[in-house]
């Protein structure tokens, strides 16, 4: 879709109630990142994620005379992962600017709208495609972090502060439960047969992929209909979740300092969700460093888990997190998601998907276990 210029100074003026003059419109990737982080003295980056589902460009203007920035983003048509039609975009959006500002520290939605065929920028009707206006927030992303400690292999003090904090924060926004069976159910089916869950991230695999070829992608899928009927008996655990809490979603500032992008798939879910996106993260940074979980990221992997366990005191975490890892792995070894992962890499991922499917508990502390 052609933004047009006029079209989109005329939209703003009416989504931000002032006089607006666009200075400039150029897209948003992760090179970003590398960028500010290179002007701050950080090791020059390489973004291992190569795909997301946001197609984000940064306005810069001046509002009333006083520069602002702000980041438009509509969502991939035809990529798969349940978004093929319109309205599983236009749904996806519209919740997002409604759920982004109810969460704590997470980036603002000013506005959603749509475009129509003509290229103009409407608030919501003869929709062609929708996207969403955001507030435009500083910080450099928490992966820049994890590469800079897998390119010296070791870790500071404020590794472990920002660790914590994230946990801290994480067993907050989970304390806050709900009591919708239903909604609970939703989200662990979700998790398992949406698009952007297990089926739909396999079905984004290459046909006849030889690392994970059809017969074991059954087996997985076999293996998570099982964890399905177990989980749906922890209704009690339905909390207030991110839903996508990855190292490409926090932004950070000084010190413990943080804000949130992207937040996704309902406002309420499983609490495991949330720490197995992230703690994965701790054991990929490992294994692209060394092979196995050692050192700095073994480290940070047992503060973050611990701290949330010691925090929240929730021990049946253990019992249920199993098949989010089975998830937040798929992603991780995708070839379409992660294209420059090494195969030893990937390989490894496969086997600690298979051990979540099998395993009746998880233990922190034992991970390279998960791993042989």
């Amino acid at each position: 879709m052609t933004v047009q210029h006029k079209a989109l100074a005329r939209y703003l003026e009416a989504a931000l109630g002032g006089v607006v003059q666009v200075q400039a419109v150029r897209p948003l990737t992760g090179d970003e990142a590398s960028i500010v982080g290179k002007e701050l003295g950080v090791l020059q980056s390489h973004d291992l994620k190569a795909f997301g589902y946001g197609r984000p460009i940064q306005i810069d203007l001046l509002l009333n005379g006083i520069p602002r920035s702000y980041v438009l983003s509509t969502m991939r048509g035809g990529s798969g992962f349940g978004h093929d039609h319109k309205a599983d975009r236009a749904g996806a959006l519209i919740w997002a600017h409604d759920a982004y500002g109810k969460l704590p520290r997470h980036v603002g939605s000013v506005d959603v709208g749509f475009f129509t065929r003509e290229g103009q920028l409407q608030s919501a009707g003869g929709a062609e495609e929708y996207f969403l206006l955001m507030e435009k927030v500083e910080g450099d992303a928490y992966w820049l972090d994890l590469e800079r400690i897998q390119a010296e292999g070791k870790a500071i003090d404020l590794d472990f502060d920002r660790a914590v904090a994230l946990s801290e924060y994480l067993a907050t926004i989970h304390a806050e439960k709900g009591r919708d069976e239903q909604l609970y159910f939703r989200r662990i089916r979700d998790l398992i047969g949406h698009g952007e869950g297990i089926m739909g991230i396999l079905d984004g695999y290459p046909t006849e992929y030889s690392l994970l070829p059809p017969k074991q992608q059954y087996v997985v899928e076999s293996g998570c209909v099982a964890w399905r009927q177990y989980l749906k008996e922890k209704t009690a655990r339905l909390s207030i979740v991110h839903g996508d809490f990855h190292p490409w979603n926090i932004l950070f500032r000084k010190g413990t300092d943080f804000t949130l992008l992207d937040r996704s798939r309902g406002e309420w879910g499983e609490p495991a969700d949330d720490i197995a996106a992230l703690s994965i993260n701790f054991l990929l940074f490992s294994l692209l460093r060394s092979g196995c979980v050692e050192g700095p990221f073994r480290e940070l992997f047992d503060r973050f888990y611990s701290a949330y366990l010691e925090r929240t005191g929730d021990l049946e975490l253990n019992l249920v997190i199993p098949p989010f890892y089975v998830f937040r792995a798929l992603v991780i070894a995708s070839p379409r998601w992660y294209p420059d992962l090494p195969e030893d890499v990937r390989v490894k991922l496969f086997r600690f998907v298979q051990t979540m499917l099998r395993v009746e508990q998880f233990d922190h502390r034992d991970l390279n276990r998960y791993l042989s």
